[in-house]
């Protein structure tokens, strides 16, 4: 019992070693990923606004074009005269608002991709959190064992203990027997085989003695004789 309560502690040990090195893994893979989305959203954020500025001065230079377009009078269109080709100026404008346009499409698209990271950042949150309720309850069983290990112990010193005491005692006994039997073979008062006290001692049950108790210690005493 105590050769395998040791090896479940044990593979509980390692259990929990695996476990602390998961979240270790985790918390890392979360901090690098934080990290880059912070690093990613405020250079995106920085491109939206720089591509926002251009759209809108853009946005204003074309407004200020047609503005001029509608004027009719000859100073007007006088003024107007350097501007001979701005219909197609016109046309390169929308065609760079359009670009604009696309390139804060695929900036929208950047951010909404870091969003779905962060939720995968809030999955992994949620995960070190169940692997930590796990890790305690490993703990809390490692704690159990390990006290369950220590009674386990004592109740086998105790068990020694009393395996010793009772090896002890079946030597006094044991001594105590060799010694009864010496005094009766040597005696003075032991007769010849063939006399009546010795026949009359022999066929007669032994006396009842603290020395010929009738206990199970004194018979595995007596059969070793």
């Amino acid at each position: 019992m105590t050769v395998n309560h040791q090896a479940a502690i044990q593979e509980l040990r390692d259990m929990h070693n695996i476990t602390m090195a998961t979240l270790k893994a985790h918390e890392q893979q979360k901090m690098l990923l934080e990290e880059d989305f912070e690093k990613l959203r405020l250079s995106l954020q920085d491109q939206v606004d720089t591509l926002t500025f251009q759209n809108q001065s853009l946005r204003d230079k074309a407004k200020r074009f047609e503005e001029a377009l509608r004027r009719s009078t000859d100073e007007q269109i006088d003024a107007l005269a350097p501007y001979q080709h701005i219909e197609q100026d016109l046309k390169s404008l929308k065609e760079v608002v359009e670009m604009k346009n696309q390139q804060i499409h695929q900036q929208e698209k950047k951010i909404t991709d870091l969003e779905r990271v962060a939720q995968k950042n809030v999955f992994l949150e949620e995960r070190v959190q169940v692997l930590q309720q796990q890790n305690e309850d490993l703990k809390t069983r490692i704690e159990m064992n390990l006290a369950l290990s220590r009674q386990l112990s004592e109740e086998n010193a105790n068990l020694q203990d009393s395996v010793e005491k009772e090896s002890t005692e079946k030597k006094r006994l044991s001594r105590n027997n060799e010694e009864l039997l010496w005094r009766l073979q040597t005696s003075p008062l032991m007769s010849p085989a063939s006399s009546p006290l010795h026949r009359s001692f022999s066929t007669s049950p032994v006396p009842s003695s603290p020395f010929f108790s009738s206990s199970p210690r004194d018979k595995d005493c007596k059969s070793k004789y």
